[in-house]
Formats: C-alpha cells, structure tokens, sequence
C-alpha cells in the first residue's frame, strides 16, 4: 500500500474491492437521484442490502458536486456518503469532481470519523479521464488534510492494477 503523510493524516491506496474495507465510511460514486444502480453503487447494494437504498430514497437525491450519507447496511464499512461526480461533457467537470470529493471530506468531519475509501468517482460510465480524478481527488484530499480536521484516513480504493497505477503515480509527485 503506498501512502503519504499529511500533518498526521494519511492518504493511501489500496487496490481490489471497495466494499470488502473496514473503514468508519466507503464512498459511492452516485448520480444524482441516488439510485445504485452498477459498477461501484451495484457492488454497494448488493453488499450492504436494501437498508442504504432505502434510505437514499428517503433522500430523494442530491446535486452534481454534492453528496450525502446514509448507514453502511451490511457492509464492514459503518456508512456510505452517496458522492455526485460528473458526466464528461455537462460542464466545469474538474470543479464538481474536488466539490464531491470536498463534501464527503467535510461530512466526515460533522460526524466526527476517521477512515474513509474513495473509489475512483466519475471514471466508470460518467467517461471522466482517470489521470485528471487521481490529480484531482489526491490534491483536493492533501489540501482538506492540511487543515484542522480529525480524519486520521483517507484511503483511495481501485479496483484495477491500471487505476492503481494512475493513483500511484500522481501519489508519488508528492
């Protein structure tokens, strides 16, 4: 697992399945109206039962750059925050990518938790280019880390050896 250091917290990458880590949060790249439908949200939902569905509906759902949480089901994880990337192609992708990434940081700290897993939000089906997330996730988490919170974790979860790569890299330009 490669990792940097952040005033006393650290970012780290993991490679294989989101769903299988034990950390207080795990991130779902969710759209907009917060049904989980495939990739990472498929995985979630069928890990972690109808409950966190259920509770997305309660939510009704939640705009691109937003996100917002509900319990973990049966996941190891204790809760998942419902993070809204971007499509490639609706417009100012780069800032609503760091906004999801910023607010699932931010709902982190107003629950007082400490880990947290990201998959790679946007690169499935939303088309978004995997080198510009890893460039844009690990800066936005380097920069919130730098400040006054109590996230001791911040784990970027890939589930292929090539995303793993990516994130390797951009990690290591730190």
């Amino acid at each position: 697992m490669d990792e940097l250091v952040v005033d006393g917290s650290r970012i780290k990458l993991a490679k294989g399945d989101i769903t299988d880590l034990d950390t207080d949060v795990i991130v779902n790249a969710a759209n907009a109206q917060l049904i989980m439908g495939g990739g990472v949200a498929g995985a979630i939902r069928r890990k972690g039962g109808p409950k966190i569905q259920e509770e997305c509906n309660k939510i009704g759902g939640t705009h691109v750059g937003g996100a917002v949480i509900t319990t973990g089901g049966n996941l190891k994880a204790k809760y998942v925050i419902h993070a809204v990337g971007p499509r490639m192609g609706e417009g100012n992708e780069d800032e609503k990518l760091k906004n999801a990434t910023l607010n699932s940081l931010k709902l982190m700290d107003e629950k007082k938790l400490k880990t947290i897993a990201f998959p790679a939000i946007s690169t499935g089906i939303f088309g978004y280019p995997i080198e510009k997330c890893a460039e844009i996730m690990i800066a936005t988490s380097k920069e919130y880390l730098s400040a006054d919170t109590q996230i001791q974790e911040v784990i970027f979860c890939l589930y292929s050896k090539n995303d793993y790569d990516v994130f390797k890299k951009e990690l290591n330009l730190y």
